[in-house]
């Protein structure tokens, strides 16, 4: 399933300060949205600080970072303040978003199979477009490879 040049699906979800943080409340920004499994665990925690790592760099192409996981609001603050995060992370506990994106899926773990979230980055233009998604998503590089394709699209 791609959602590529389509209108982004709206969402309104609390974050871990507890507001409720909008879709709307970006319009006119380059959103970078993305879906990861679990707060404090490796791979999330390498993917977000090396998103913590380069945010100056997306601040200065005008993009905000998003994540969104099923923990809740105490989890993502723990997380947030353990790591020095510079974003939000927004709680999508009944995995309504996730369905909307596409990335609430069945995955296979030691021979068990369960339903969770596949790591997915989408960029949301300006216009509230998806403009490119990366799904099954390897966390090494992974956020140059976002922040390359900023970079480029905006000199074109």
């Amino acid at each position: 399933m791609t959602l590529e040049k389509l209108q982004a699906p709206m969402f309104e979800l609390q974050n871990d300060k507890g507001e409720m943080i909008s879709l709307e409340h970006y319009k006119g920004k380059n959103v970078i949205l993305y879906f990861y499994p679990k707060d404090l665990t490796p791979g999330c925690t390498t993917q977000a600080c090396d998103f913590r790592d380069k945010h100056r760099d997306f601040t200065d192409l005008n993009a905000v970072i998003l994540g969104v996981s099923l923990d809740d609001a105490a989890k993502h603050t723990k997380f947030i303040e353990k790591h020095g995060l510079p974003f939000s992370l927004l709680v999508d506990k009944n995995h309504e978003i996730a369905e909307k994106y596409g990335v609430w899926t069945l995955k296979k773990n030691f021979g068990k199979e369960y339903m969770g979230i596949e790591r997915t980055t989408f960029l949301i233009n300006e216009k509230g477009i998806i403009e490119k998604e990366w799904r099954k998503v390897r966390v090494k590089n992974h956020i140059d490879d976002v922040l390359n394709y900023l970079k480029n699209r905006t000199i074109n």
